[in-house]
């Protein structure tokens, strides 16, 4: 039984690999609209950010970011005459934004990549295997975004062991000192006792006398 939940957990990963395939789209950038390469992953964007910031460091580029309250680029990375071989042999600009799939879907992304060259949208004088090859280095990307969802998913636990366990010392630190207050009460508790015993023998003794003094 347990292998073959193993085999269906494996199969259900490596079908989520293989099924993240890229394709041709649009997206509105530099105020008009640009033709860019698109993939779709059940990852959050967290976890793809990740996945293709790491990629681009480790490939020599760091990007700079779109934002501003009022831009509507906002969001985008762009990484400027980077050289991504898998792609292309020149340097070209690379315009990239993550973003979820969906309002009520916010779990799943969709990338966006424009190619410039020179200012230019670059994908219109791509031939067959450019595109393919395009495409190709976004599919590749998967096990990475996969890795990156891992850690994401990692934090968050240890964030939640993290959490229970202060909540934990909180209650066992409520404990000692309902622990010290109830040391305290009994105490104060036999304290209060020989205090009663030495008022009632005091009390004795003056109702004696009472009646001594009837006497």
């Amino acid at each position: 039984m347990k292998k073959l939940l193993l085999f269906l957990l494996v199969a259900l990963v490596f079908e989520n690999i293989v099924s993240a395939q890229a394709y041709e789209g649009t997206i509105e950038y530099d105020k008009k609209k640009q033709d860019a390469f698109m993939i779709d992953y059940p990852y959050p964007p967290e976890a793809v950010e990740n996945a293709i910031t790491k990629k681009m460091v480790k490939l020599g580029y760091k990007p700079k970011e779109e934002k501003g309250l009022f831009n509507k680029d906002k969001g985008f990375k762009v990484y400027k005459d980077a050289f991504i071989t898998d792609i292309n042999a020149d340097r070209m600009d690379y315009i990239i934004k993550v973003e979820p799939k969906s309002r009520k879907n916010q779990d799943e992304s969709v990338v966006y990549m424009i190619i410039q060259k020179d200012g230019n949208n670059a994908k219109s004088a791509f031939d067959v295997m450019q595109v393919e090859k395009t495409k190709t280095f976004l599919s590749n990307l998967q096990p990475d975004v996969v890795a990156e969802n891992l850690e994401l998913d990692i934090k968050a636990q240890e964030e939640a062991v993290s959490k229970a366990e202060k909540k934990l010392r909180g209650l066992k630190d409520d404990q000692n000192d309902l622990e010290k207050k109830l040391k305290d009460n009994q105490s104060e508790q036999k304290d209060t006792e020989k205090e009663i015993e030495a008022k009632k023998q005091a009390l004795d003794a003056l109702k004696a006398k009472r009646i001594v003094d009837k006497t």
